[in-house]
């Protein structure tokens, strides 16, 4: 798809009130789609309470909508995969917060003064030869 269609058809969900953006963490990708509503958080087809056992993990997806006041204004569906639940919080985070300065560029310096905007690029170190993990090394006998 060119690059001109591509921004055509962001153009035209824009007007329809529905804003894309791609959020990642570790090994999680998190597509979201916000649109205005009371404030319905779907996470693969499931409610937010359902998909997110852990409050903390409900705390962090709806960081970015107390951060610039709109709790309860907009719908939200997310598709992710990959990763744990922490991981797939973090690109949640990240994505909502991609489609809130999406939707008004006035949301961009709140949320990127939070740290939401910036993608978090640690991931776990690959494991070395000659080792039991990453760091950790055989056991040492002097004698």
């Amino acid at each position: 798809m060119s690059q001109s269609m591509a921004e055509s058809l962001k153009a035209a969900e824009r007007k329809a009130g529905r804003y894309f953006a791609t959020g990642k963490r570790k090994d999680a990708v998190a597509r979201v789609i916000l649109s205005k509503g009371k404030g319905k958080i779907i996470i693969n087809g499931r409610d937010i309470k359902q998909y997110f056992g852990r409050p903390v993990s409900q705390m962090v997806v709806a960081q970015p909508f107390e951060t610039i006041d709109m709790v309860g204004k907009f719908d939200v569906i997310i598709n992710v995969h990959g990763g744990g639940l922490s991981g797939q919080a973090g690109a949640i985070r990240h994505g909502v917060s991609k489609a809130l300065v999406d939707y008004d560029d006035a949301n961009r310096s709140p949320l990127k003064a939070r740290g939401f905007l910036t993608r978090d690029s640690r991931v776990v170190e690959r494991k070395k030869y000659g080792r039991h993990k990453a760091r950790k090394s055989t056991q040492f006998s002097k004698r």
